[in-house]
């Protein structure tokens, strides 16, 4: 008899974990990260920035490359994108298939987004027109991401069971924290780039301090 009763225990507990799912909440832990990568790589695009003369901050390598204000816009308009994509998710009725769509996405997110390995082409939308100042494009940064902190430090929804798909196969199918943790994951990958623009040997010296 217990040998019977222990076998239909250990079948009802089987049953019971197959049918669990995981929980479509942002745990505390995803929550600290994604406002911590937002704080992070926001911060240091302004500090990039910082004391840049106008010849540096229009500076650029080559014919059809951008220069550190472009790239800077760009992160301004994908993130205006970005979160266009979460709204969008979040629109959308839960998916019921959201774990096996979206299972290990994240993580190759955080490992393929920040690599400046292989390049992109950035759709139109974003394409920076050259045309804002340093004060006006700050401005325009800093309202978008507070934007975008505001939503992940308050937000109670299931992110994790809306999902929208990713124009890009490699991505395909990714859930509303996904299409969140992408901003600053994006932000960090042109980071590197604005990085790489100040580096060039002919990027503009600072002017001395008369």
């Amino acid at each position: 008899v217990s040998i019977r009763l222990l076998i239909v225990l250990c079948v009802g507990f089987m049953c019971h974990s197959s049918l669990a799912s995981e929980d479509p909440n942002m745990t505390s832990e995803d929550r600290a990260k994604v406002v911590k990568l937002l704080k992070d790589s926001h911060k240091q695009t302004l500090d990039l920035m910082e004391g840049l003369s106008e010849e540096q901050l229009k500076f650029k390598s080559a014919p059809g490359k951008w220069s550190v204000l472009e790239v800077a816009e760009h992160i301004y308009l994908a993130e205006g994108l970005l979160f266009g994509a979460v709204e969008k998710a979040l629109a959308e009725k839960q998916n019921p298939e959201w774990e096996t769509k979206t299972k290990g996405k994240t993580e190759f997110l955080e490992r393929v987004m920040v690599s400046r390995d292989r390049k992109a082409t950035a759709p139109e939308s974003i394409v920076p027109s050259g045309k804002l100042t340093r004060d006006e494009l700050i401005a325009k940064l800093k309202e978008a991401r507070a934007k975008s902190l505001k939503f992940a430090e308050e937000t109670k929804l299931p992110l994790k069971a809306h999902t929208l798909d990713h124009p890009f196969p490699v991505f395909n199918t990714l859930n509303a924290y996904q299409w969140l943790i992408y901003i600053p994951l994006h932000n960090i990958r042109h980071n590197k780039q604005i990085e790489e623009v100040k580096s060039d040997p002919n990027f503009p010296k600072a002017a001395l301090p008369r």
